[in-house]
């Protein structure tokens, strides 16, 4: 006895499909997640060297504000230390730079306990 199956592949596919999808978004905020720390990371290392040169607090904060381009950075996710009054030739500078990333799948802000993924880089140089 032969049973009419004509609906079984679009259960099978509305089965199938959402976790698909919520795999597929996964993946996109993962890229997102890689690309975003990959530029906060090149702008710390290209930012630091402004404070090897002697540059001011500002200066090296507004070069961090200029050239990151994975989203807007303000000046308190930027830490230079020790500060510019406390900087000498042969010392280490510190340029620390911090980001929130809000993700796009569902569920993942539950994952997270502040809602977004905070992403943290520091770079060191030594004053010329």
């Amino acid at each position: 006895m032969i049973r009419n199956e004509k609906g079984q592949s679009l259960v099978e596919f509305v089965l199938v499909i959402p976790i698909l999808l919520l795999l597929i978004v996964g993946i996109v905020d993962l890229g997102r997640v890689t690309y975003t720390y990959s530029s906060l990371h090149f702008t710390a290392q290209e930012t630091v060297r402004l404070g090897g040169f002697g540059r001011s607090d500002e200066e090296i904060k507004q070069f961090a504000i200029n050239h990151f381009k994975a989203g807007e950075i303000t000046t308190s996710m930027i830490k230079v230390t020790p500060n510019q009054g406390s900087r000498k030739s042969g010392d280490y500078v510190t340029v620390q730079l911090s980001y929130p990333l809000n993700p796009i799948t569902p569920f993942a802000s539950r994952i997270f306990s502040e809602g977004a993924i905070i992403l943290t880089v520091d770079s060191t140089i030594r004053i010329e």
